[in-house]
Parts: structure tokens; sequence; C-alpha cells
């Protein structure tokens, strides 16, 4: 259940030293010739890794995907975008691959220099096989509690994945790598219209903290090792497979949340428009009122429609009539069209359903969060400690 669950894929990890007595530094490729797309942070602040990734998918096909753990490089000026391209032109001479067909992953502490030496060190001594996808999705782990790995399989083919992401989760993306493989045929070009709204319904739906970090990278291999022939039924299942895999990734990220002890699915319906739930929805999940409710099993509902009355769309306000609104919370009505009921549900196995309706239009969105606990202020205090 990883990124070599699909044929002609390979990966390996190695603990290279730039963090004590862990697998640290990762490595994916494609065995055969293969296409890929990239999706990336929209952080004014990029990390050198995604200023060089972004560059070489406008160059070449990707080919391979390098990722380290421990230090961002983000935020380290042109020696950082240096240190970037010295590590993909090492991946690419390791492998008989030019340099642009190397994609970098980094994650870690922002502003730390990337330990180059080290880096290249470890690159040499990575061993790739068909089993090594557990290997690579534990190396590429921070603070995240466990490896996130998920896989489907369609008519003929496999979609797989690994993610990394516990702490600054919030869209667009959330703080997270995710590498997606797959052995389904596409053409160059292809992969991004496929990847992009698997990723909108998914690693853009979540948020932990409601940080957007300087990293967030998710990438799409594909190689059609599967031989399998294309059709449109067979596009409709491979964008099936490849958002189950995301979203399942996302929905990882949310649960191993740092300090986190609730996931809340938040489902809004009925807005004038998907836009206008989609940010009412957002505002629900990044709360700090409803996050710390949440965290003491608290179905205070007074906070959820306080948040769902000040989201912010198209330079002013979602449409809200308070006289229409209805909030549901793990299947109990609490508010029915603008009237509180007296009813209120008993939060305490670890999960919440949050339900909205506007009863205006359409419109509908969701989104996963998690409650605000004591113990992300620990995490977060004692991060560089």
């Amino acid at each position: 259940m990883s990124v070599t669950a699909a044929k002609g894929f390979a990966a390996g990890a190695v603990r290279s030293g730039i963090r004590k007595d862990r697998l640290d530094l990762a490595l994916v490729r494609s065995l055969v010739p293969a296409t890929g797309a990239g999706m990336f942070t929209v952080n004014r602040v990029q990390a050198a890794p995604v200023v060089v990734s972004r560059e070489h998918l406008e160059r070449a096909q990707p080919q391979a995907i390098v990722a380290n753990s421990g230090v961002a490089n983000a935020a380290t000026g042109a020696g950082g975008v240096d240190d970037a391209r010295a590590t993909a032109a090492a991946v690419a001479a390791k492998l008989g691959l030019e340099p642009e067909q190397v994609l970098v992953l980094s994650t870690g502490v922002i502003g730390a220099p990337l330990p180059l030496d080290v880096v290249l060190a470890g690159i040499e001594q990575i061993s790739l096989g068909e089993n090594g996808g557990d290997d690579a999705a534990e190396a590429i782990r921070t603070t995240d509690t466990h490896a996130k790995q998920s896989v489907a399989h369609g008519a003929g083919f496999t979609v797989g994945g690994m993610a990394k992401g516990s702490g600054m989760i919030h869209p667009c993306l959330a703080t997270m790598l995710a590498v997606v493989t797959t052995d389904y045929p596409l053409e160059p070009g292809e992969a991004i219209e496929f990847l992009r709204p698997a990723v909108d319904a998914s690693f853009n739906a979540i948020t932990v903290d409601g940080e957007c970090s300087t990293n967030d990278t998710v990438l799409l291999l594909a190689n059609g090792a599967s031989g399998v022939a294309r059709t449109p039924a067979s596009d409709e299942d491979f964008a099936l497979c490849l958002r189950t895999v995301c979203a399942d990734l996302a929905k990882q990220i949310v649960v191993d949340g740092e300090g986190a002890t609730i996931l809340a699915e938040i489902a809004v319906r009925g807005a004038g428009s998907d836009g206008e739930a989609r940010a009412i929805a957002e505002r629900i999940a990044t709360s700090p009122l409803v996050k710390t409710a949440l965290h003491g099993h608290d179905a205070n509902w007074g906070r959820i429609a306080a948040a769902a009355g000040s989201a912010k769309f198209d330079g002013g306000f979602a449409a809200l009539d308070p006289d229409r609104l209805t909030i549901v919370v793990d299947g109990v009505p609490v508010l029915v069209a603008g009237v509180p009921s007296g009813d209120e549900p008993v939060l305490t196995n670890g999960h919440c359903a949050i339900e909205v309706d506007l009863a205006l239009g359409d419109g509908a969105a969701s989104y996963l969060t998690t409650d605000l606990s004591y113990d992300y202020v620990r995490i977060n205090a004692e991060y560089r400690s």
C-alpha cells in the first residue's frame, strides 16, 4: 500500500544524517518512461524545492522524485535554490536521467540551510526496490505520528500514494508533501487535468491550524506500465481512483493533526453558490472558537453560526439569512430555521459531523478540520527546541 503499488515504480530511503537515527531521505522513480504534473503552495514565500520543481516541470516530464525531511530549505535565498538543483543533479547522475527529470521535495524547519554534503552522500546510499515504498513514506515524516499511505485499484490499473502532514495545515495547499503514482497511461500534459480536481476536493479542503506553508507540493507520476487500453470509461475510473487516494491521504493528515483529538467533518449546503458554501465551510473549520469548543466536547453551535455569518466572499460576505439557517451537530438539529431546538449532542467519540443548511440555493461544499488542543501549542512551542 504505497507509491510502489502500481507497476513500474521503485522507491527507497536512508538515514542520511539530516535527522538523528531516523529515515530522512527518500527516492521514488518510474522504471519506465513516465509523464506527470504537480500542484504547489500559493504562499508568496516559496521554498527552493518548490521553485526548482516548478522549473523542471516546465522543461521535462518527471521520472523521479527525491524528498528529505528535517530541513525545509525555505527562506534560504539563492544558495537554497542552488542546493535544490544540486540535489536533483545528483539523483539524475545516479539514475541516468537529466536533472530536469527529477523533482525535489523538502520538509522541516524553515530558514535552516540544507546540509548538502549529507544529502548528496545519502543519495548515493539509497537502494531502490519495489518494496521500498514503506521506507519512503516513513522518511518524509516530521511531526507526523505515523506514515500515511493509500492505494486504489481500477480495472487493470493501480493508483498509490504517500503523504506527510500534521501541522501548518491549510489550503492552498495544506502543509504537506504528497506523491501519487499510477500505471495508468496518460499523455504529456494530461496529468494536471486529472490532478487539479482531485487536489481541490481533498488537500485543498482540509485545515488543522489555518497556516499555509512554504513547501506544499502534490506530485503525480503516470507511466502506463499497466498496459490497459484507455477509453472514456477507464478515464472516469482513473479519475475516481485518483480522487479516492487523494481524499484518503488528506483525511489521514487531518486525523493526525498536531495534538488533535477530534476529526470534524463540515458540510455546507443550500448556499447561493458553491464558492459561498466553501467560504462558509472554511470559516467554520478555521474558527479558533469552534475548534476549542470541539476540544472541550462542547457542541457550542452559537460559535458555528457566528463563524458562518462572518465568512468573507468576493470582496464582501457570503450570503446568509439567520432566519433560514439550520445547524445539525452529530445528527442532532440544534438550530432549525433560525430557532434553537434546545437539544444538544454529547461529543465523546473523537468525531463530529457539522451540517449547515442556508436554504438559499444549491451551493454545497465540505471541509475537514480538527480541534485545537493544549498539545498543539506544546508541540509548536517546542518545535525548534
